[in-house]
Order: structure tokens, then sequence, then C-alpha cells
């Protein structure tokens, strides 16, 4: 079965963080974790991004998304929202 997860991403951006975000959706995707990310707007200020992933990996994946988010510096541009 197939559980969705969301990122809330802040859209005013600096390029360096755009690179960086562009690098961990690609990640996602080169690791094999899902196809393809949905992008939809939130409001004017973030977007969420959305995929589907196997529920058996939705904890790793989740691992992954923290710790690149913690070594890339995006903890107040990206989060990962709760269902």
């Amino acid at each position: 079965m197939e559980k969705v997860i969301r990122l809330r991403v802040f859209k005013d951006l600096s390029s360096q963080q755009q690179i960086d975000i562009i690098k961990l959706k690609g990640s996602l995707i080169s690791k094999g974790y899902t196809a393809i990310i949905h992008i939809n707007d939130q409001d004017e200020e973030y977007h969420i991004n959305s995929f589907a992933v196997i529920e058996e990996s939705r904890s790793a994946v989740q691992d992954f998304i923290e710790d690149f988010i913690n070594k890339a510096e995006l903890t107040n541009m990206v989060s990962i929202l709760n269902e």
C-alpha cells in the first residue's frame, strides 16, 4: 500500500536554497523512493510538494528528508506535514 508524504516548502527562497530543494527532490527520485512529485500552491507563502511511497519505506524516506533538511540548513524553509 502507498502512503503520501507532503512537504511544505517556503516560496521565497534564495538561489542556493532553490538548488538544495531541487537536489532533495532529485535524490528522492533517483533513490527510487518515488517517480513523481506533485507541486501545488498552499497559499501566497508556501508550496505543497506531495509524493507517494511504499508504506514500508515511509519511515526511511522521512528520515532521509529530515537529514537532508538539517544538513542543507533548510529547517525554516521545508517541513514534513503530518497526516
